[in-house]
């Protein structure tokens, strides 16, 4: 067993003196990598980064200065050459700044954005002649922090520490609008892998459509994909189905092949067939396939193609000049297997593609589970990030030959020549490209015309809050399956499977609707961000006997092994070989022979009965998971992929290790928990949903979000004033550095039913123990007070903070200094002033007060400028500390998903006592262990008492102990030594009486911690407030000061209990109880009206309805005093049989709505 280590000293000298090199915890910066390095892609690389890739993927668009279809015109033919992102500097207009550089704790504080200038060069010209190059602006685009666009790249801790930012800035993320936003990972199909689905919605396509199809992934250089989809029909044919700008094509597959290149059906039978020629199922569709296509009448692929490109001319807008038949190739080049340049290597995949079709129908091989993680990559921010600039590029490009359209349409003089026509096509075109990714963060909406092949819309991003540190490192280790998934019926897409050991968590998954499509990763797995160099492996394949497909045209089937290199077939062989073959590249690649990529995944999959198609599939691209394990035969360090994993054999542990049956073995078998998981001492003692809930507890937990807090404006922010580092700890807590964010407090606890104050998950709390500061925190709250808020761009500032020389009360002075701003650290209540402004409209000087029902102290005052910090300041910011004692009703919890309410704060001297003196700080009932079976928080309790007699810190890391090697007793004897009870039971002795209680009480040191739910945020109080002006009822909301609803379940309840009284008072007095006036004779509501008083009379409710109006044509014989006026002067007579009752307002809204609607309600009114 070993022990861990304090490391007070050396935390303590690293917090003085920040390394000057290198951070001290390389750990944390690979967490973060897959982010950083997905955004560095698109600047760095081969061709200049993805971002080079997609502009020269977009191509040239050409434009025709008129409408005439039989005179084109001048042509224009336009594209994007290059583009180039900057690093962020400070706005043009400002000329006053020395350093022009803006770094992200700037933009933290004065709530704008980290962004820097992206520039494009657009290349013309007209009719082919010289090429004329301009450079445009493209706004200004969100940068990741960290990334080699940032000022912070490769700094050490020393030095960012000089820029305001934590020793360990990590980055990944963006900063909008003073906010820091994540895009999160999500989780789409591998890439370049033919998959095989059977999905019964695939028979909803139309009339003979089969559930059976082959499904692929094809992703282009610059990372954006394109699906494939092959559907079997019933009758035996194959269709090849894409989507382009959310529209969906079917062709037919033989159309494609013969399309791809000049080739006869005898070739394309033998390439799908191979030997297989006696399987009468294969070849009967395969003839029925190649028939069917002969009444398109079309032979050679010039036909073919020129077929396709009338049809799908207009679908993607090309421009007459161009001929059908280069129409069809563009066609083939944008849709087909776009991963594959070469067109016979996309027709012999497709091949590959129609014979497993055909084999999945025909039951031969099982279909592929798209849950599994053997058939997902991870979808990362930055790759994401470039396929939407490169969306916006093409736009960009759309729009300038719309201009032009609309110009002609116009009749606008047009002459592509004269360089002030084109400047102005530019002006007249929106080319802030910045602005709408600064949108997309904000917001996390996909504003897209081809939906980039994802299933969703919204949600690509989140807030990386700051709640503490657990809180914030998890947010870039979140994988999310999309939210297309959260909809679904079935829990099938939820399971946890054994294939995930090692990518996936299996503990660290919210419960409730996200559970199991929000995981995380595991802590040691990686996301590859580059593509490996595979130059070299076709030529190993070559020397390993592989035969090239030229040679083995008419090798094809599940009997012979496809060797395929990232969704390219290199060539076949023999299953024998294929086995050889793959184990012969893993020494290979592990020793570093013959260049072969060490993360390259070899997935050989073996022959089987009815199981997983068959072959040999190599991957080393963008995108895939990665994680190291022992090679045993070398003893060196091998990458695995989640695609070979399935069909290799790992031991967890070297225990475990059996001859010519294992190859590799883990590292460690906490390689399956992620960095939460990890940090739950002796885990493997609790039931498993108790870990999960430690895994969301402790990132809600109020702890240290960080130490540069005064440069920071979070809207909420929680701290912990005297966190300490765990006595129990795992070995990666200190690898993590997570003593730099203490997130808890060791406490004395003892399990005791005492007081009764401790019924269901209660505890007392030593009250001695909560004045020394246990769980003592505070919140920063921060208040923007903008002065500009209704003034439109241009006008002048009418308002300005300070005192006027008005007349305003003295007491004004009490809180705020003599610029109108208030003294720091002083106690602020509710309707106190926070800020005072001189109006120059109203020529008088105004305040703004505190609004808060809880006193807080001024922390920080910002003034703070515009964007471009040429005008006068008009917005402010204020950090409010507001004190958060822990109180009756605040939530804490143990490490080991035991939460639990503070219910009292039990006076010292009441508190039982051990007989060294010792009284607990916290006291949990027994109760709340047998049916939890957290038994891991009974041996950190020994171990933490151990630790604290013997002034050393202990190993909580899970899967230590054995059968054999129990804690019970390793802890016990340690106990034992300092003269304690092996057990850790104690005999404690009443506070009240001071009589041995008459059982030994187990008492031990367990690290608590403080949960960010706290009464003061929750409670909700109203005797009468505001109302709803519609139904005069109760408005909802704490903030709003509402009401509690009583809803339908609680009415039952009351119901149920007779409390009749009490239901009317919920359901009327307190809601919208109202006196109302109704007609006892015609029963209305409605009718009913206030006369006006005569002089002398009191005014009398009168119904219009049953009243008669007095005419000067009618006589009426009356009384002068049964007349009655109205408002307008008009006189009635009669109408005097009201009364008033008491309804729901609601009543009376409804029977408004009725009338509406030509539905009369009329009541009946008896005295009781």
């Amino acid at each position: 067993m070993s022990t861990a280590q304090f490391r007070t000293l050396e935390r303590e000298n690293r917090f003085k003196n920040p390394p000057k090199d290198k951070s001290a915890f390389p750990l944390l910066y690979e967490a973060v990598k897959p982010h950083v390095g997905s955004f560095n892609a698109l600047t760095e690389g081969p061709d200049g980064g993805l971002l080079n890739l997609a502009v020269k993927d977009i191509g040239t668009k050409t434009i025709f200065d008129s409408n005439d279809v039989d005179r084109l015109g001048n042509k224009l033919s336009i594209r994007i050459d290059s583009v180039q992102i900057s690093k962020p500097s400070i706005n043009s207009k400002d000329k006053l700044s020395l350093n022009k550089n803006t770094l992200p704790s700037e933009c933290r504080e004065r709530m704008i954005s980290y962004k820097g200038k992206i520039s494009f060069k657009v290349s013309w010209s007209v009719n082919g002649g010289e090429e004329i190059s301009e450079i445009r602006d493209g706004g200004s685009l969100p940068i990741m922090v960290s990334s080699n666009r940032c000022h912070l790249e490769n700094l050490s801790p020393d030095q960012l520490v000089k820029y305001k930012e934590e020793s360990d800035e990590l980055g990944g993320y963006f900063i909008v609008n003073g906010i820091e936003k994540l895009i999160r990972m999500l989780i789409v199909q591998r890439r370049n892998h033919p998959m095989a689905i059977i999905r019964p919605s695939f028979a909803n396509r139309g009339a003979s459509y089969s559930s059976f199809g082959i499904q692929i992934r094809s992703v282009r250089l610059d990372q954006t994909s394109q699906t494939n989809v092959l559907h079997y029909l019933n009758d035996g044919n194959v269709t090849f189905r894409f989507s382009w700008r959310k529209n969906e094509y079917l062709i037919p597959v033989v159309m494609i092949l013969k399309a791809l290149i000049e080739s006869n059906d005898r070739e394309i039978f033998d390439g799908i067939v191979g030997s297989d020629i006696n399987n009468s199922f294969l070849t009967d569709r395969l003839e029925l396939l190649l028939r069917t296509y002969k009444n398109y009448n079309l032979h050679s692929q010039k036909e073919t193609l020129a077929y396709l490109g009338d049809k799908f001319r207009i679908v993607f807008g090309l421009t007459p000049d161009i001929s059908d038949i280069d129409v069809g190739k563009e066609v083939l080049k944008r849709i087909v297997l776009v991963h594959l340049k070469d067109n016979s290597d996309k027709f012999k995949m497709l091949l590959f593609m129609i014979r497993k079709l055909y084999t999945l129908v025909a039951g031969d091989c099982s279909p592929d589970n798209p849950d599994s993680t053997q058939h997902q990559e991870i979808l990362l921010g930055g790759f994401l990030y470039g396929m939407i600039l490169k969306e916006k590029f093409e736009e960009y490009l759309q729009n300038i030959k719309l201009q032009v359209q609309s110009d002609i349409n116009r009749g606008v003089a047009i002459n592509f020549k004269d360089r002030k026509y084109i400047s102005r096509i530019f002006t007249r075109v929106n080319e802030n490209i910045g602005q709408k990714l600064q949108y997309f963060l904000s917001t996390g909406n996909l504003v897209s015309q081809s939906g980039l092949d994802l299933q969703q819309v919204s949600g690509y991003t989140v807030v990386a809050e700051k709640i503490n540190f657990h809180r914030f490192i998890s947010h870039f280790r979140m994988v999310h399956r999309g939210s297309f998934f959260a909809q679904l019926k079935t829990t099938a897409v939820r399971k946890l499977l054994p294939e995930s050991w090692g990518f996936l968590c299996p503990v660290h998954t919210p419960d409730g609707s996200p559970c199991g499509l929000l995981n995380h990763l595991a802590h040691k797995c990686q996301i590859t961000t580059v593509a490996s160099d595979v130059s070299k492996v076709p030529k190993a394949l070559f020397k390993l006997g592989v035969s090239s497909t030229e040679s083995s045209i008419s090798s094809s089937g599940p009997n012979v092994c496809c060797v395929q290199l990232d969704g390219k077939i290199i060539g076949w062989c023999s299953h024998e070989q294929g086995k050889i073959v793959a184990d012969t590249l893993r020494y290979w690649k592990v020793e570093g022979l013959n260049d072969l990529p060490i993360d390259m995944e070899i997935g050989y999959v073996p022959p089987s009965s009815n199981g997983q198609y068959p072959g040999l599939y190599l991957f080393a691209g963008h995108s895939r998971m990665i994680r190291p394990v022992k090679y045993l035969p070398l003893n060196k360090k091998d990458i695995l992929g989640p695609f070979e994993q399935v069909y290799m054999n790992v031991a967890v542990i070297p225990s475990e290790i059996e001859n010519n049956i294992h190859t590799h073995v883990e590292y460690s078998p906490t390689n399956i928990l992620s960095i939460l998981a990890n940090l739950t001492p002796f885990s493997d003692f609790n039931q498993s949903p108790r870990n999960m809930y430690q895994c969301q507890m402790g990132k809600q937990t109020m702890g240290t979000p960080g130490v540069a807090l005064c440069h920071r404006s979070d809207n909420k922010l929680y701290k912990l004033q005297s966190g300490q580092t765990p006595i129990v700890k795992n070995n990666l807590y200190d690898d993590y550095g997570m003593d730099n964010f203490p997130n808890g407090t060791n406490a004395v606890v003892a399990v005791i039913s005492y007081t009764g104050y401790d019924m269901d998950d209660a505890m007392i709390i030593n009250k001695s123990a909560d004045e020394r500061g246990f769980g003592y925190g505070v919140v920063y709250k921060v208040e923007k007070i903008d002065l500009g808020r209704g003034r439109r761009n241009g006008e002048p500032i009418t308002q300005h903070f300070g005192f006027g020389n008005d007349e305003w009360p003295e007491s004004y002075k009490e809180k705020l200094d003599l610029d109108g701003l208030p003294y720091i650290g002083v106690l602020v209540e509710e309707g106190d002033p926070i800020c005072a402004y001189y109006d120059d409209i109203l020529g008088k000087t105004k305040i703004k007060t505190y609004h808060s029902s809880e006193p807080a102290y001024i922390e920080e005052v910002k003034l703070l400028s515009d964007e471009a910090g040429i005008n006068e300041s008009q917005l402010l910011s204020i950090k409010y500390r507001i004190t958060r004692t822990p109180l009756i009703g605040d939530k804490f919890s143990s490490r080991h998903g035991q939460k639990g309410v503070c219910s009292r704060k039990w006076p010292q001297i009441d508190m039982p006592f051990s007989e060294t003196g010792i009284q607990p700080d916290v006291i949990i009932n027994p109760h709340a262990f047998p049916s939890r079976m957290t038994i891991g928080m009974f041996v950190e309790s020994l171990a933490g008492k151990a630790g604290a007699l013997h002034g050393k810190s202990y190993d909580g890391t899970p899967w230590k102990f054995s059968e054999d090697d129990t804690p019970a007793d390793y802890f016990g004897e340690q106990l034992q030594k300092a003269g304690y009870n092996y057990h850790g039971n104690e005999p404690l002795y009443s506070g009240a009486t001071g009589e041995e209680l008459r059982a030994d009480i187990y008492i031990g040191v367990v690290y608590y911690q403080r949960l960010r739910h706290m009464v003061n945020d929750k409670f909700q109080v109203r005797s009468t407030g505001p109302v709803n002006s519609l139904t005069m009822q109760p408005v909802k909301g704490r903030k709003r000061h509402g009401g509690i609803r009583v809803g339908e379940m609680e009415r039952d309840a009351l119901i149920g209990h007779g409390t009749s009284y009490l239901l009317q008072d919920r359901l009327l007095n307190c809601s919208d109880y109202t006196q109302t006036s109704l007609c006892k004779s015609c029963g209305s509501l409605l009718s009913t009206q206030t006369s006006v008083p005569k002089i002398g009379t009191m005014t009398t409710i009168r119904c219009r309805r049953c009243s008669n109006k007095l005419d000067n044509s009618l006589k009426y014989n009356y009384d002068e005093l049964d007349l009655w006026e109205d408002g307008q002067g008009s006189k009635f007579i009669g109408g005097d049989n009201t009364t008033t009752v008491a309804i729901p307002f609601v009543l009376k809204y409804l029977d408004s709505e009725l009338a509406a609607m030509g539905i009369r309600m009329t009541y009946n009114v008896e005295p009781k």
